[in-house]
């Protein structure tokens, strides 16, 4: 049992290790990064957010993600405001949301040919598997 656990977990992590790189090499090609494409992500579904709310989001230390929107700042694919007391929040910029919707592009034809293996209910079914391992 030991084994096959370890060995689900192991193809679960080299599935999204697959992912990962497709998806760094691909968004490369728009001039974004997944982890910044990822973040353009996280603020255009949460506008407004803080800093902490969208490091939960995309899966990031509050340092680590402070760190990235500063990048993101400079870049000018981001602004963040004043909000209540010391919270800061994320806007996009319009350059912030052409790179997200050209970033999402590309993303959206790598993750299509990687999933290519599976037909839509494969799909459908594999979503409600890792759903109900994450509840």
């Amino acid at each position: 049992m030991t084994d096959d656990v370890q060995r689900l977990a192991q193809t679960i992590k080299r599935a999204q290790w697959r992912d990962h790189r497709a998806l760094e090499a691909a968004l490369a090609s728009v001039g974004t990064t997944l982890v910044q494409w990822d973040a353009l992500r996280a603020i255009a579904a949460r506008p407004g957010a803080s800093g902490h709310e969208l490091a939960e989001a995309t899966f990031m230390s509050d340092q680590a993600f402070a760190s990235l929107a500063g990048r993101l700042l400079r870049q000018g694919l981001v602004e963040r405001v004043p909000g209540h007391g010391r919270r800061l929040e994320h806007h996009l910029t319009e350059s912030g949301r052409q790179t997200l919707e050209r970033g999402s592009s590309v993303a959206d034809t790598t993750l299509e040919r990687l999933f290519a293996g599976l037909g839509a209910d494969e799909r459908r079914r594999l979503q409600r598997l890792l759903d109900r391992l994450l509840a």
